[in-house]
């Protein structure tokens, strides 16, 4: 009388370990249909919930177009593209990774998970940096927004209408200065405060600018501006609109619950890993490989998705 293992070896033909295939299945093959169909419904319900999220916001941007345009000038874009650069070549070594473990590889493949964990903590790393200021700033949600840099409509009422005069006083020397410059075809001095791009105007120093050559049009618009290079200020004009908390709520809910699907995918792949080292893997038996490896790719994807439309806003 046989035993049960000797049975249940007999039964699969010995193509399978027998501690990897469950009671409830007959083969190997069938067990990896199964786990495939069940990981693929599991994120098709992840997909639904991003779906949701992404539905909002079309809804906010096609409402408040104005408020994405102002507010994502607040995102770091060289960050946002390092951390989908460090995905992509993440979601390179997982499916390397799953190969693998087809093969076989018992070392490539600790050695791939290791570095898709690595990936992991250098996304969520920079990922930190980025929230971070965006606390320091308080470039927040809801009540809590209330940046340090606000263009127009942070400043108070009086410093605005004193702003405007000097402004006003300005202009009107450089109308003056253009017009003696017209008349006489001469250099003139450009009054103090004012900024020129001179790759774009050669003038003969940054103090003396040749008005003549100069539209009176340009000079109105671009003659009072001292705001700091590359500042929210000085990208956009005019005031901010009111409502711009509605992007950084979006911004973080988004950014957040995909920042836990990347722990919790790390997670996962951790366990996988774990199991690697122990030799569990191979051409017969590379299932919850797999299964992990699709689910860090929609994360992945996720993201791709993500970049665009939080950081490249136009």
């Amino acid at each position: 009388m046989s035993t049960a293992a000797e049975t249940h070896d007999d039964h699969h033909d010995g193509h399978q370990d027998p501690y990897h295939l469950a009671h409830h299945f007959d083969t190997p093959q069938q067990q990896f249909d199964a786990g495939k169909l069940g990981i693929w419904l599991f994120l098709t319900t992840e997909i639904l919930l991003f779906s949701g999220l992404f539905c909002a916001y079309a809804v906010y941007r096609a409402n408040h177009p104005e408020v994405f345009e102002f507010a994502h000038l607040y995102l770091n874009k060289p960050l946002g593209a390092i951390n989908t650069v460090v995905l992509l070549f993440s979601s390179l070594t997982m499916a390397w990774g799953v190969r693998a473990a087809q093969l076989g590889q018992k070392n490539l493949l600790v050695g791939l998970l290791a570095l898709t964990i690595l990936c992991g903590f250098g996304f969520l790393g920079i990922k930190f940096v980025e929230y971070r200021v965006k606390f320091q700033n308080g470039e927040l949600w809801g009540p809590h927004y209330n940046p340090k840099e606000m263009p127009g409509a942070a400043k108070d009422e009086d410093d605005r209408a004193k702003e405007d005069r000097q402004r006003e006083a300005e202009r009107k020397k450089h109308e003056e200065a253009i017009t003696v410059a017209a008349l006489t075809n001469t250099v003139a001095t450009a009054p103090a405060g004012y900024h020129y791009d001179q790759s774009k105007y050669a003038p003969a120093s940054s103090d003396n600018v040749d008005f003549a050559s100069i539209s009176p049009e340009w000079v109105r618009q671009q003659g009072s501006d001292t705001k700091p290079p590359g500042s929210i200020a000085e990208t956009w004009h005019g005031d901010p609109p009111v409502n711009a908390q509605l992007f950084f709520s979006i911004y973080f809910v988004m950014t957040g619950l995909h920042g836990l699907h990347v722990i919790a995918g790390m997670i996962c792949i951790a366990w996988i890993l774990i199991r690697a080292t122990k030799g569990e893997f191979g051409p017969h038996y590379f299932n919850p490989v797999d299964f992990v490896g699709l689910y860090w790719h929609i994360v992945d994807l996720i993201w791709i998705f993500l970049f665009p439309l939080l950081y490249l806003i136009t």
